[in-house]
């Protein structure tokens, strides 16, 4: 995987773009430690990592929240907008 500091995706943009519509996911670090700090990813993969569904209810069958039959809560309570 293609590796760039922030220096030379500045001035190299366009080639490490090409390497992007190749398929290639491209690392961008920082500092002497190069410390990775950010990825480009082909927009096709992209679009894929966002179509995972969410894992719901991680907490299922671990807690149970119940309310009083007297509860009630106004909508400028719930928003915060009370005065």
């Amino acid at each position: 995987m293609p590796t760039y500091p922030i220096a030379e995706v500045k001035s190299q943009l366009s080639m490490i773009i090409k390497q992007v519509e190749e398929g290639h996911t491209v690392l961008i670090t920082r500092g002497v430690r190069k410390e990775e700090v950010a990825a480009i990813v082909p927009i096709a993969e992209w679009r894929n990592s966002t179509k995972q569904k969410r894992q719901l209810g991680s907490l299922s069958g671990k807690m149970k929240v119940s309310f009083a039959d007297d509860w009630y809560i106004s909508d400028e309570e719930l928003l915060g907008n009370d005065v």
